[in-house]
């Protein structure tokens, strides 16, 4: 006999009727899709209804403004400049004004409200203010807006470098009350320049005088840059300082606290995390701080009436940024200056040919300093041919000739002694074997190379080269150099065992080091400090720097020697420098001269001569062969833009550092170079955007990188 319980559970018995029980159950426990609320829908801001967002999407066709609904509740938070999500994507055109029924919740900036909308259609409304902090100001936008124009990119793109992550622990934070202005400082140090205390002046006058400031050797830069900068708050003004990195901004940073003591700057630097890099940042918006010292992203730090821009070492990689659409501090700051009507300052110990040209068209000036305190200031220079390496017996211990040996020998009784070793990975670029003049191109002037060690090929536009020969001297040879440069750093440890060797490079960076006898191995670049200076350096395989391929291979590579050379004593405290490299070389005897702007002026005549930028610009389309084939064949180019190549790039991988214009792994792409004449930059980069913008409006699939000013053109 069963009982009731087992009766019900007889699927049989009454399953049609249980069935549409749990149906209706489901039914009425399931949440309806909420759709987006439209005009129509939502109660409406009484005033300017209408927001004007920026998406967060990079994409060139989306770069434009769309028009969303202000529901009554978000009147007050939704001003311009604060941070909202609304809802974008599918279900509707993507233009502005458009509808957007559906689609998926996306960041944006509100930009501007409005009365009205130039679209008669339904809106859809704002879905929430993420923060009412407005951190996108007026002069924020119109800068970025400009450098989105400049390099073909797009606006969003520009923003996710200028504004920082959001962070709601900083954010609920208030700023402190900005202090007085301070005195206006003396000049100090820069007392040791022809104009260094007019220019000082000029800026606490309120001034915005221009200067290209070569910077003379030793440890006094941080503490100018910061009188620099205390003239200008003096003023009632801000100012902005950008150094290649965290090592560069604690120097500044520590001086600009000794002069005016704490609260009166910021510092923004990757190392101060982002909670803390946030607070400072908003600080500066918000103008309780009117100065800052900080790395690459500070070039956007939106500080209030701002009174001078500033840039060290603007030769350094660091300021050109990795991410789209690749900006470079020194041409940020620059746009900064005119636009903002206010000082610039581009300052270090080496002089780029940007510098040069600078000061060659009339828009800066030179700020130096006379042969008198130059011979105080640096080091004596000398120099060993890398020939001698071979000739010299005392060189077999170390690899290193008598005078360098004797060099290191004599100060390590002083102090510390610094060698530069060129970092493992650089390719040499073909040189004539006779004078070492480089191999370049008949048609382009792009540097030969070759890589399948059978023949010649231009770098640029592709052509092989069947005849070569030296336009200097006439020869057929050609050169590469092969250099071990830890080996020899190995070796030079073992030449000296009884003194204490510290490494300093890529894996481990020291900032600093005891006036203690040592030897300090370090790549360029990653040079500690000595607290009294170096007693003497040693410039190791400067072929390995001169020899890259690349048209910068000589500013670059007399820029890391002037850096290390600036470390070292000044001559009458007995400093010694030895450069090995061959003698005769533009760079080595800039070095030897301590004459960096005078290198800088003849590398800007020659490219001038040859259509190389900063002369001409220049920008890099990257992509698969078909892909890049149609964008060139549909781009609007400028009729006096010249297309060079395309020719292969290599691909990244495991086994070599990836750069932005490298294939990716396992695929084959090429890269052409669009040349045009002064003037004409504007105009070659608005037709790469507009047609960037068209291929990806119509979907296609294959990625086409470009990058306007390519730092390695080489």
């Amino acid at each position: 006999m069963s009982s009731d319980n087992e009766r019900s559970a007889d699927p049989g018995d009454g399953a049609p009727e249980q069935l549409a029980l749990i149906r209706e159950t489901v039914r009425r426990a399931k949440v309806p899709r909420a759709k987006p609320r439209t005009w129509r829908d939502a109660a409406l801001a009484k005033e300017l209804p209408v927001a004007r967002v920026l998406v967060n999407k990079g994409l060139l066709h989306l770069d434009q403004y769309f028009d969303y609904a202000v529901p009554e509740e978000l009147d007050a938070e939704a001003q311009p400049g604060v941070r909202v999500r609304v809802r974008f994507g599918a279900g509707g055109r993507n233009v502005r004004g458009g509808r957007r029924e559906g689609g998926g919740l996306i960041d944006g900036f509100l930009i501007e409200r409005r009365a009205e909308s130039d679209y008669t259609g339904a809106l859809a409304a704002l879905a929430y203010v993420v923060s009412p902090e407005p951190v996108l100001g007026p002069d924020l936008l119109a800068l970025s807006r400009a450098v989105a124009d400049r390099y073909a990119g797009s606006l969003a793109d520009v923003l996710q470098l200028a504004v920082p992550p959001r962070n709601g622990r900083a954010e609920s934070r208030p700023s402190p009350e900005p202090l007085p202005p301070p005195p206006a400082p003396s000049a100090g140090s820069w007392e040791r320049y022809a104009q260094g205390s007019a220019f000082l002046r000029a800026l606490a006058e309120g001034g915005a005088p221009r200067a290209v400031w070569t910077a003379l050797p030793g440890p006094h830069w941080p503490e100018e840059i910061a009188r620099a900068m205390a003239a200008t708050l003096a003023s009632g003004r801000g100012a902005l300082v950008v150094v290649p990195d965290g090592r560069a901004a604690a120097r500044v940073d520590a001086a600009l606290t000794g002069l005016l003591g704490p609260g009166r700057h910021a510092l923004l630097t990757a190392d101060s995390g982002p909670e803390k890099r946030y607070r400072e940042w908003l600080a500066v918006r918000r103008g309780s701080v009117r100065a800052v010292v900080g790395t690459r992203a500070a070039m956007f730090a939106p500080v209030a009436d701002l009174g001078l821009v500033a840039v060290w070492d603007d030769g350094d990689a660091s300021h050109s940024d990795d991410n789209a659409p690749f900006p470079h501090v020194r041409e940020v700051l620059e746009l900064r200056a005119a636009h903002g009507r206010c000082a610039f300052l581009l300052g270090g110990t080496n002089c780029t040919v940007e510098a040069a040209q600078l000061v060659e068209s009339g828009w800066a000036l030179p700020l130096r300093a006379d042969r008198e305190q130059l011979r105080i200031a640096a080091p004596l220079v000398r120099t060993v041919g890398d020939g001698e390496l071979a000739r010299d017996g005392a060189a077999r211990a170390a690899r290193l000739p008598s005078l360098a040996w004797q060099t290191v020998r004599d100060g390590l009784r002083s102090g510390p002694v610094l060698v530069q070793v060129p970092r493992r990975g650089y390719a040499p670029r073909l040189a004539c074997e006779r004078c070492r003049e480089p191999a370049r191109c008949r048609h382009c002037a792009g540097p030969l190379q070759a890589p399948d060690q059978r023949g010649l090929d231009c770098a640029w536009c592709g052509r092989a080269e069947t005849a070569w020969h030296c336009v200097a001297c006439g020869s057929n040879r050609l050169r590469a150099q092969i250099v071990g440069a830890r080996r020899t750093a190995e070796e030079l440890g073992r030449a000296f065992p009884a003194v204490p060797v510290r490494t300093s490079g890529r894996d481990h960076v020291l900032d600093s080091v005891p006036d203690a006898p040592a030897l300090v191995v370090s790549t360029p670049g990653a040079e500690p400090v000595a607290e009294s200076g170096y007693a003497a350096a040693l410039l190791l395989d400067g072929w390995a720097m001169v020899g890259r391929p690349d048209l910068r291979a000589g500013e670059e590579a007399l820029r890391r020697w002037t850096a290390a050379a600036s470390l070292v004593r000044g001559q009458p405290e007995g400093g010694t420098v030895v450069v090995v490299a061959e003698p005769t070389l533009r760079p080595v005897q800039a070095l030897v001269r301590w004459d960096p702007v005078g290198h800088a002026r003849r590398e800007l005549a020659e490219r001038a001569e040859l259509g190389f930028p900063p002369v001409s610009r220049m920008a890099s389309v990257t992509g698969a062969p078909q892909a890049l084939a149609a964008f060139l064949a549909a781009a609007e180019l400028p009729p006096e833009a010249e297309v060079l190549g395309p020719v292969p790039v290599p691909a990244g991988g495991p086994g070599r550092p990836r750069r932005p214009g490298d294939a990716p792994p396992g695929e084959s792409w090429e890269r052409a170079l669009l040349r045009v004449p002064p003037g004409s930059g504007a105009a070659l980069a608005a037709a790469l955007k507009a047609a960037q913008a068209a291929r990806m409006s119509r979907g296609s699939g294959e990625q086409v990188r470009i990058r306007v000013d390519p730092p390695d053109i080489g």
